[in-house]
C-alpha cells in the first residue's frame, strides 16, 4: 500500500478550535487517536511546517497536510484456514465462527485463531485499523461458542461498529441459542442481576448482591424434552456481560449442558 496524503483548509467556523478536534471533523474516516498519534509522530504540516501540538488553536485559513503511511504488518502470522463467510463487502465482513475456535491470539493460543485467518483471508484489503494492519474485532465468542462475528477492514467501519455494539440496543441485538437443564417454570422472563467476580472462586463470574456490573438477559423457552430434563433457550442479551448467559441461567437454576465452567 502507498503512503496516502490528505489536505484541509480551515474555515471561519474552525477559528479558535482546537488543531484535533478540527481535523477529526475534517476527516472522519480517521479516529481521532490515530490523528494524535500521526501528529505526534511528525507527520501534519501546517503552511507547510511541521507541526505536533494537539491543543494549537487553529486560524481560518490554515494549510494541513496529513501523510499517513502504509499500515504496518500486524504480530499475527497469517494462515490460511477455511472460513465459513456469511457476508463480505469493502469494509467489513460476517463470521461464522465454528466452537473450538479462539478470536485472539494469545499465550498458548498463538495460532489457528480468527485473527490469523482472517489476515491471511483479507491480505491488503485491510486499510489497518489504528495504523496496523490487523481486522477490527468489535464483539466477542468464547473459544467453545459458535456464532456470527461482524469485522471491521478499516478505521471507519471499526469505530461505527464500535459505536452501534455499544450504544444502539435498538438496531443492534444480539441472540444465542443454548440448551440447558431442566426446563425454566416460566417460558419466557427477563434474569436481571448484578454479574462479578465469584467471591467463593475468583476464576468465575456469578451473580452479586453487592457490587458487580449492572446485566440483564431476555430468555424464551424454544422446545423441551417431554421428561423435562432439558431443553432449548434463546437468550437475548441486553447487556454484554463476561459469561453472562451462563451465570444468569445458572443462577436461574438451569446451567448449560456440557459447559466446562
Amino acid at each position: 500500500m502507498n503512503t496516502e496524503h490528505l489536505e484541509y483548509i480551515a474555515s471561519p467556523a474552525d477559528e479558535g478550535a482546537r488543531l484535533d478536534k478540527v481535523l477529526a471533523t475534517a476527516w472522519p474516516e480517521q479516529s481521532r487517536s490515530r490523528i494524535k498519534s500521526l501528529i505526534e509522530n511528525g507527520h501534519l504540516l501546517l503552511n507547510d511546517t511541521p507541526i505536533a501540538k494537539m491543543s494549537h488553536k487553529v486560524k481560518s485559513g490554515d494549510r494541513f497536510a496529513l501523510e499517513i503511511p502504509p499500515a504496518v504488518a500486524a504480530d499475527p502470522i497469517a494462515e490460511k484456514i477455511a472460513l465459513d463467510i456469511l457476508y463480505e463487502d469493502d469494509d467489513l465482513l460476517v463470521i461464522n465462527k465454528p466452537a473450538g475456535m479462539v478470536v485472539h491470539p494469545a499465550a498458548g493460543n498463538e495460532s489457528g485463531t480468527l485473527v490469523n485467518a482472517l489476515l491471511a483471508h483479507c491480505g491488503d484489503s485491510l486499510s489497518g485499523i489504528g495504523g496496523v494492519k490487523r481486522p477490527g474485532i468489535v464483539h466477542r465468542l468464547d473459544k467453545d461458542t459458535s456464532g456470527a462475528m461482524v469485522v471491521a477492514k478499516n478505521d471507519a467501519t471499526h469505530r461505527a461498529l464500535s459505536t452501534l455494539f455499544s450504544e444502539d440496543k435498538e438496531n443492534i441485538e444480539r441472540a444465542y441459542i443454548a440448551v440447558v437443564w431442566g426446563v425454566p417454570r416460566q417460558s419466557e422472563g427477563v434474569i436481571e442481576g448484578n454479574i462479578g467476580r465469584s467471591p467463593r472462586n475468583r476464576k468465575k463470574m456469578a451473580v452479586l448482591r453487592n457490587g458487580g456490573k449492572p446485566a440483564l438477559t431476555r430468555y424464551k423457552v424454544l422446545a423441551k424434552r417431554d421428561d423435562s430434563l432439558a431443553s432449548l433457550v434463546e437468550c437475548r442479551l441486553l447487556t454484554g456481560r463476561t459469561h453472562q448467559i451462563r451465570v444468569h441461567m445458572t443462577h436461574l437454576g438451569h446451567s448449560l449442558i456440557c459447559d466446562p465452567v
